[in-house]
């Protein structure tokens, strides 16, 4: 499997909410390169409980790839996630809003497998959708 095709799959398994597919395309030492973290994380069970955590909050995500290329052993994905918060979130409780942001991630693959990742998720306007009061009624 070419490395693009990999990570089609690999977001094909997450929106399908199969995480055993997920993590099987994960390297033993995956590492995960998050902003605000001071060190990367390491380790598939690390990305499979982020992975979880989204899930719980929106069990109807939907995945859709805008763009998705690679060279060499890396690949690039502006990916945007859609869902409804029918779950607790980040503290939130559930709101049954929709949601919809997006996402720039890059990938480093070894082999056939997901080595490492740096992702970029637009997490100020998911917070945004979920947190911020209803609007008041007009009138």
């Amino acid at each position: 499997m070419d490395n693009i095709a990999l990570m089609r799959a690999a977001y094909d398994t997450l929106q399908r909410g199969d995480l055993d597919a997920s993590v099987g395309l994960l390297t033993e030492n995956f590492i995960a390169n998050i902003p605000g973290l001071p060190e990367p994380l390491h380790g598939r069970e690390i990305w499979r409980m982020g992975a979880q955590a989204m899930l719980d909050g929106f069990p109807d995500l939907r995945v859709e790839i805008e763009d998705i290329f690679g060279v060499d052993d890396k690949v690039a994905v502006r990916v945007r996630f859609q869902g409804t918060h029918k779950g607790p979130f980040q503290g939130v409780p559930p709101t049954h809003r929709p949601v919809d942001f997006t996402s720039i991630e890059i990938y480093r693959i070894e082999g056939d497998k997901i080595a490492e990742e740096w992702v970029a998720p637009d997490m100020t306007s998911l917070m945004r959708q979920i947190a911020d009061p209803a609007p008041a009624p007009l009138g």
